[in-house]
């Protein structure tokens, strides 16, 4: 089987803040939008 990847913690807040910049691009909008995508969901306590 396959080794699953996941966005890692400091790559998946990096992509939060490119979508939340007003600045950024079409593409890296896309790009960061599909790391958040594969990013592990948060564990709850």
């Amino acid at each position: 089987m396959a080794k699953q990847r996941k966005t890692g913690k400091k790559a998946a807040s990096a992509a939060s803040r490119v979508l939340k910049d007003k600045r950024t691009g079409k593409d890296s909008k896309k790009a960061a939008g599909s790391a958040l995508s594969q990013a592990a969901p948060k564990k709850k306590k």
